[in-house]
Formats: C-alpha cells, sequence, structure tokens
C-alpha cells in the first residue's frame, strides 16, 4: 500500500530516503493538532486493482451460531435415543429362566371372515388342528367395527351363533370371545365420543346382545386411547358390571407403555399422537379386566435385537402393575407388513418370543396368568407357527 499521509515526510522513490513535503502555500505555517484532540478517522484503504474493492462491511456471525445450535438441537435427541436404545440392547441379553413357556392361557385374533359367512366347516376342522397342542385359549373373533354411536348392528355377526357352538362341540376347552372395536375422540374427532353418557351406555348394550349370540367373553380394542381417559375407564367399570353377571370374560388390548418416564407427553406434544401409557394408567386398566392383551408391535424398533430388548421392557413393565387375578398376555407379530413404525425384519416372532420370556424371568417368573397374544390369523406364516410352537408353546 502506498504512502498517502496527509502531512509530515514522504519517501522519495528512487533512494527510500525521507524527504520534506513542501507546504501547500509558501507562507502558510502547519500547526500541529492538540494534544487531547481525538485523532482523524481513517480512510478506507484504496481497492487493489487486481483483487477488487475490499468489503469493509462486518462479517455476519449468524451462520455460524445457527449451525451450532442445530448441532446442540441434533445432539440433544440422538444422545438419550442411542442410550435408550443401547439399554434395549441390554434388556436382549442373557438366558431365559427354566419353564418361562405357555401357561396354557394364550389367545388369537381372528378375522372377521369366521362370522360373516365365508367360513365353513371344514375351516373349522382345520383351525381346531391348528390349535391342538398348543398353549391358547382364546379367540378374539372380529364381531364389529362398533359404529360410532356405540351400536352394533347383528348384521355384523350373522353366523356368531354358528362358530360358537361348533366351536364348544369340537374344542371345548376353547373360549370364543368377541372381539369389538373402533376408533376414538379426541384424536378422531368423527369417531366414537367415549365422553358422551349415550355412547358408553350404547356399548354396553351391545356388548349384552354380542353375548347373547353365544361369546363367552368381549374383547375390546379402542384406539387411539390416550393415557388417563377417565371415561374409558367409566366404561370398563360398566362392562364389567354386565360380564361379571353373564360369567363372561371382559378383555381388551392396551397400548404399550411408556418406555420412558412421561414420554406419552413428550410424544403427544411432538407428533399430536401420544401412543403410549403411563405405567399408573396401564394398571388403573388392568385392575378393571379380566384379561389385558399388550399390543407390543408397530415399535419402530429396526432390528431384533431392539426389538427382542423393547418386548422384555415392557414385559417387565406390565407385570409390575397387573394384579395376579387379571390374565397378562403380550402381543406377537403373526403378520408382516413394511411401514412407519413396523419393520419386518425387526418384529419377528423368534425376537417377541425371547423378550418375552427375559422380561417374565426377571420380573414374575412363576406367574401363572400370563400368555402371548398371536395377531393375526389371516396374516400369519408357517414360519410364525413354527416359531411360536417351538420358542413358547413347547
Amino acid at each position: 500500500m502506498d504512502a498517502r499521509d496527509s502531512g509530515g515526510a514522504g519517501t522519495d522513490g528512487e533512494t527510500g530516503e525521507l524527504t520534506p513535503r513542501p507546504p501547500a502555500a509558501a507562507d502558510a505555517t502547519r500547526i500541529p493538532p492538540a494534544p487531547d484532540a481525538e485523532p482523524a478517522p481513517e480512510e478506507p484503504p484504496a481497492p487493489d486493482e487486481e483483487s477488487g474493492p475490499v468489503d469493509t462491511r462486518p462479517k455476519r456471525r449468524w451462520p455460524r451460531t445457527l449451525r451450532r445450535t442445530a448441532l446442540a438441537l441434533v445432539l440433544l435427541l440422538l444422545l438419550p435415543t442411542l442410550a435408550a436404545e443401547t439399554a434395549l440392547r441390554l434388556d436382549y441379553t442373557g438366558t431365559p429362566g427354566r419353564g418361562t413357556h405357555t401357561r396354557n392361557r394364550d389367545a388369537i385374533w381372528l378375522g372377521h371372515a369366521w362370522i360373516d359367512g365365508r367360513k365353513t366347516d371344514a375351516d373349522v376342522t382345520a383351525l381346531v388342528g391348528r390349535l391342538r397342542d398348543t398353549g391358547i385359549r382364546d379367540l378374539y373373533v372380529h364381531a364389529g367395527p362398533l359404529e360410532h354411536d356405540g351400536t352394533l348392528p347383528e348384521s355384523a355377526y350373522p353366523r356368531a351363533r354358528w362358530l360358537t357352538e361348533t366351536l364348544r362341540r369340537r374344542a371345548p376347552h376353547i373360549r370364543v370371545q368377541a372381539w369389538l372395536g373402533d376408533e376414538v375422540a379426541p384424536e378422531k374427532p368423527y369417531a366414537m365420543h367415549l365422553e358422551r353418557p349415550a355412547t358408553r351406555s350404547a356399548v354396553v348394550e351391545s356388548t349384552r346382545r354380542i353375548l347373547d349370540a353365544g361369546f363367552e367373553g368381549a374383547h375390546f380394542d379402542l384406539e387411539p386411547l390416550h393415557s388417563g381417559d377417565r371415561d374409558y375407564l367409566a366404561l370398563l367399570d360398566a362392562l364389567h358390571r354386565v360380564t361379571r353377571a353373564r360369567h363372561a370374560v371382559l378383555s381388551v388390548a392396551a397400548h404399550q407403555i411408556d418406555p420412558l418416564p412421561a414420554f406419552h407427553s413428550f410424544w403427544g406434544t411432538v407428533t399430536g399422537h401420544p401412543k403410549w401409557w403411563s405405567q399408573a394408567y396401564f394398571g388403573q386398566v388392568a385392575r378393571r379386566v379380566d384379561q389385558i392383551a399388550v399390543m407390543s408391535y408397530d415399535t419402530m424398533q429396526p432390528l431384533q435385537s431392539l426389538y427382542g430388548g423393547y418386548v422384555a421392557q415392557q414385559t417387565s413393565l406390565a407385570l409390575e402393575v397387573t394384579p395376579e387375578s387379571t390374565d397378562l398376555l403380550m402381543g406377537l407379530p403373526f403378520y408382516h407388513e413394511n411401514r412407519f413404525g413396523h419393520w419386518a425384519r425387526a418384529e419377528t416372532v423368534p425376537a417377541a418370543v425371547r423378550g418375552v420370556r427375559l422380561g417374565l424371568s426377571r420380573t414374575d417368573r412363576d406367574r401363572a396368568r400370563f400368555g402371548v397374544a398371536l395377531y393375526v390369523d389371516f396374516a400369519a406364516t408357517e414360519a410364525d407357527w413354527a416359531a411360536y410352537r417351538e420358542d413358547w408353546a413347547r
């Protein structure tokens, strides 16, 4: 950069020696500035012809701050997830205890074809043969869905009595329950509103009628039920009075339990779908029914080891709050879909059974009223049945 000071000495271009700068006028006298005067502001540097003009504006630092904030948020979400997944992998380790096999209280969900006229006597014969030498005691036969107002037309189950009477003759040890369900508010505002007394009364009346058709129990799958729903508890109290008077079974399909404390609240805030129940609420439901089956599938786990560890954790959590008087069943995935929340390669019957046995071994090894529930008959493969028989029903 050239020396272009407004006063003082310059340099000789050839010798480099200091040379006096001539005054602006012959009679002008240069007065030095006062000692306490502020120095004149520096002029911006002259542009360099090769590099172009120099940007003297202050640099913006917000992109770096934004990157750091984004990284902190990623770590905030990632580290707890990694810790939780590591814990699930550890839950899958170890050896299941001896005797952790069927207690002959298992169940299976059956599709609507069994009571709408599509199944025949030959199908019942094949079903009885399939169930022989297993631990399956209960059949949840789809007899709904319920209407959003809680009613259930008789046209929904035209061959119910044929099925119940045929199975009673051919397999008297098997108990046939009506599987009823619907979507519910508030997450599904167009669906069933349990906060309405008239709706709950209609569900109770529908249950009376379905039991009149020969079923020995009523199995309810109402989704999505939010943790803490008091209207659902009120419905169960009313239903249990009816089933107890009929010497029938009241059974429910239950949501999974928080894998981390209050996780349903966090997940509900983020996604609008709480999905899980608190362990305390699960216990409140379990105390109001004769049988509770955990839907321990659709877990979002990508590996068999993580899924099996998740099932082990769920088994322990459910055992801790389910009273001895209630049958506790853990769901097994007898279907093969690949979608958000469910990977068929991970959620397998062998992984689920191993997880069930590990959880049972650690928490309540001698629990008598315990079993597994197979979802669902029409999607099951021979490999699913073989794994259930070899790993659990032996």
